[in-house]
């Protein structure tokens, strides 16, 4: 290792030491924490009443420093349509009843316990679900439900599939239905998983946000302080939701062994004796947990981009970094194929892929002493740039190439643009990137707080992030209480696994520090099956490098269920969609049509690497190819239903959550 090297990853280490020893110094951040949102909410009342308009742009700030996760202007307009169904319409009823709504779609909402181990109890959850009828029904033609999930925890499979059921049922075959649901906590589901108690308290709350962990000497404790003070939040505000009744919180009823036994409730109110299954990212613990607890229901189960089932339910400080084992991998994939594409279609090409690796290390390097500007668009030369002016961090740069690394087919080429636009001192490009190209936008006067007792309607409510912790630490075997100074070495740990994101996927574990609540129920393994359990055996999809969910997590979950194969997409990013593969689309057909698995081991290609301009999602960002077409005449459906899934629907980015 270079001298260089073992400086930077020295960073958090140094900074321990000349920072913050006194751990008294937590209890005075958490205070500030405290006293600048109480101003906040001062300030924007003024604003929002037309009486401080003078003050500051509340609504610009918020979203310039809020964790991006994914560029604005990614799905196209016509996936943005304002949804007319209202879900608060339907009755509740405890045996699913199927209404009409848009899009040729059937809703329901099935009411079962809160409590699955205490049915009685007066308590119950009320599930939003979705369902795309098959178009061939007649006898001998249909072949029943597939059920899936798009990832999290805190995706909508109801959004999901709203937006995108007819190219997955195109992949499956259209004998069959296509359902899916809002797990409990979710979106349109009740009571929902919301620790603020308004729009505008979470959007005060994410305008503190302090940067990623090695932006600056002492940003690790904030860190930790905010973790702290929001868990305390998210529990005292759902136990006064439940009027004081811990049993009657949602959060004490929130873990994966609920939303199996959630979704099996609907598979049997439909009818359905034994599940088909395709889960993605987090929907493959749905899915793994599911077929541990019911192996004797499961007919047939794709579980694509592997979370480990064991490092998720049972990973600590010491053992909790392999889900970044392959990341540096897909961002060495960048340097490569950067270089391999040249200069005219990468725009921070080098003459070899290691100098592309140093000419970002020292953009880096310099935007963390100094931040690019983007003027406001009456002073630019491009007419295009906001408002009022902002600033491209270090930490913005951190989080966009970590997020880069999920579809490096579609985002290797534009980021390219950004970090050379950035290195030249030009933030228009990044402004593009990540508003795609229209005005930043306005939240905090038009967040709309919606009670968690009644169920979301909207084009927008792709997920709900405040899940994502709630589920992922009571799924853990125990309570995630680490000291600061364990959390010091974790981050460490974790830059040393990922140079290229370790510093902003620390989020995921830190999001638990100070949770209290421990699930009722919480399935504990093991997480295999007997042979022929399943009628079926499961197949496991895997890139070759993926960013969160590595190879070997694929390996290691399908060894616990026998039969089971490992399908490999030699392709980058995070799970198979991050890249086109009509190969892999082939195996996943005929698996759910003839419960046909390829061999072990075997591999697909994908249809395009990244940079290739026919393949570049022509939407991100606002930047457009004229090669990217939805609607080439030259492949057939399969391929034109994966290319379309891949530019517009990888499920792991499609809500603002901190990791899977």
């Amino acid at each position: 290792m270079d001298p260089k090297s073992r400086n930077d990853r020295g960073t958090l280490a140094s900074a321990s030491r000349r920072h913050h020893h006194d751990r008294r110094q937590l209890k005075w951040r958490a205070v500030w924490l405290a006293t600048a949102l109480t101003t906040l909410a001062v300030v924007a009342a003024l604003f929002c009443s037309g009486q401080g308009r003078g003050l500051l742009s509340i609504s610009w700030l918020w979203y310039s420093s809020y964790t991006q996760t994914t560029p604005r202007g990614t799905n196209p307009p016509a996936q943005r349509q304002q949804d007319t169904i209202k879900w608060v319409d339907i009755p509740p009823s405890r045996t699913i009843q199927w209404h009409p709504c848009d899009g040729g779609y059937e809703c329901a909402r099935l009411d079962v316990p809160m409590d699955w181990l205490d049915p009685s109890h007066k308590h119950r959850v009320v599930l939003a679900v979705v369902r795309l009828r098959a178009a061939r029904t007649a006898h001998g033609e249909y072949r029943g439900p597939v059920f899936f999930n798009p990832g999290g925890p805190g995706g909508s499979g109801v959004w999901s599939l709203r937006h995108h059921g007819r190219d997955l049922q195109t992949i499956v075959g259209d004998n069959h239905d296509i359902v899916s649901f809002d797990p409990r906590g979710v979106s349109a589901s009740v009571p929902r998983i919301e620790c603020w108690g308004s729009a505008q308290n979470k959007l005060f709350w994410n305008l503190q946000d302090v940067g990623v962990v090695d932006a600056h000497p002492g940003v690790l404790y904030d860190s930790y302080a905010r973790a702290g003070a929001l868990s305390r939040a998210c529990e005292q505000n759902h136990l006064l939701g439940a009027g004081g009744d811990a049993e009657g919180s949602i959060l004490r009823h929130s873990s994966t062994s609920y939303h199996a036994r959630d979704m099996l409730a609907i598979l049997e109110s439909m009818g359905e004796t034994k599940l088909k299954y395709w889960g993605f990212s987090y929907g493959t613990v749905l899915g793994g947990t599911f077929a541990a607890m019911y192996p004797d229901k499961v007919e047939k189960m794709v579980n694509d981009g592997n979370v480990d089932y064991k490092e998720w339910y049972y990973g600590d400080v010491n053992s909790y970094i392999n889900f970044l084992y392959d990341t540096d991998k897909v961002m060495d994939a960048f340097y490569e194929f950067c270089h391999k594409a040249g200069p005219l279609r990468c725009l921070f090409y080098a003459t070899t892929p290691p100098l592309i690796k140093e000419r970002l290390d020292a953009l880096l390097a310099q935007i963390r002493v100094t931040p690019v500007l983007i003027p406001p668009a009456s002073s630019a030369v491009d007419a295009s740039g906001p408002e009022m002016p902002e600033l491209v961090t270090y930490s913005k740069v951190r989080r966009m190439i970590s997020t880069m690394l999920y579809q490096p087919i579609h985002r290797f080429r534009p980021v390219a643009e950004v970090l050379a636009g950035l290195e030249g001192g030009d933030g228009i490009p990044y402004y593009k990137y990540a508003y795609g190209g229209g005005p930043s936008p306005s939240a905090f006067c038009l967040a709309e707080t919606v009670p968690p007792t009644v169920p979301i309607s909207g084009p927008e409510e792709e997920g709900t992030d405040d899940v994502f912790p709630a589920v992922m630490c009571s799924d853990d075997a125990h309570a995630i209480n680490e000291t600061l100074a364990e959390f010091e070495m974790y981050a460490n740990r974790l830059q040393e696994v990922s140079t290229a994101a370790g510093v902003v996927q620390i989020s995921m574990r830190m999001s638990c520090v100070g949770r209290t609540v421990r699930p009722k129920w919480r399935f504990n393994g093991p997480f295999t099956a007997p042979a022929n359990a399943t009628t079926y055996p499961l197949l496991f999809i895997a890139n070759i490098a993926d960013n969160i969910t590595p190879l070997v997590s694929a390996r290691n979950n399908s060894a616990g269920f026998p039969g089971s194969v490992v399908l490999i997409q030699n392709s980058y990013g995070h799970t198979s969609l991050a890249a086109a593969s009509t190969c892999t689309s082939r195996y996943i057909r005929d698996y759910f049509q003839h419960g046909t698995l390829p061999a072990q081991d075997t591999v697909c290609a994908p249809d395009a690497d990244p940079f290739e301009a026919a393949f570049f999602m022509g939407n991100v960002g606002g930047m457009h190819d004229a090669d990217a077409d939805d609607d080439v005449d030259d492949v057939d459906e399969l391929t034109r239903a994966i290319r379309k899934l891949s530019r517009e629907a990888n499920f792991a980015l499609n809500f603002r959550a901190p990791g899977f």
